[in-house]
């Protein structure tokens, strides 16, 4: 059946996203923009990771927010099985919590404004989920009062100043948490160009429109 391998091919691209991003985080970006070193604040995998949110909305617009959850479930299985494979628990932990919450809100956010502008459901939707997923994954990963997932990063607790510019001071986590929000944000609204691109081809399936 031809929606069973639309499906199927989203579900491979949602792996192949998942799997590069784990493997890109590993390596920070090289030099430097406004005085802010990035390699201290991004990874490659910051980039590639919000093309997450892209396939989910494709899958959501065409079939709907139940195939959209199947999608993410295996997302998901594959996120926490790598996770655990090449990264400490807490981290894991953090990654596959923060991957499910913030693309399983973007479905229900994108559902909801399925009817409006072409844009403004890929583009709200993935920023709402971008604010969980950062939130979820930075607070898991490395703040404090969840050292019940894993022993703390020292450094990544220090204090020092925001992004590395500023006078005042946090964390080091929460400045990694800024600027990978940041790329997640400019990554969104250039995802809106394939959206844009796609949503003439890969219509609604028939059910949905009737729903419109």
């Amino acid at each position: 059946m031809l929606a069973n391998r639309i499906t199927l091919i989203y579900v491979l691209l949602m792996t192949a996203v998942v799997v590069a991003s784990n493997v890109l985080v590993q390596y920070p970006l090289s030099g430097e923009l406004f005085g802010i070193a990035l390699g201290d604040l991004l990874t490659y995998g910051a980039f590639t990771y919000p093309v997450a949110f892209l396939i989910t909305d494709l899958t959501n617009r065409q079939f709907g927010p139940r195939v959209a959850r199947r999608v993410v479930a295996a997302g998901f299985v594959v996120a926490v099985a790598f996770s655990f494979a090449v990264s400490m628990p807490r981290i894991a932990i953090a990654s596959g919590s923060a991957f499910l919450a913030g693309q399983l809100l973007d479905i229900a956010v994108f559902n909801r404004l399925r009817r409006q502008s072409w844009w403004r459901a890929p583009l709200i939707a993935s920023l709402i989920g971008s604010v969980l997923d950062t939130v979820i994954f930075f607070s898991f990963a490395f703040a404090p009062v969840f050292s019940i997932f894993g022993p703390n990063d020292d450094f990544a607790i220090a204090w020092a100043p925001i992004l590395g510019i500023f006078q005042a001071e946090a964390p080091r986590w929460i400045s990694w948490a800024m600027g990978d929000f940041s790329v997640k944000v400019l990554v969104g609204v250039v995802m809106l160009l394939p959206y844009g691109a796609l949503m003439t081809k890969l219509k609604p399936m028939p059910s949905l429109e009737k729903v419109a």
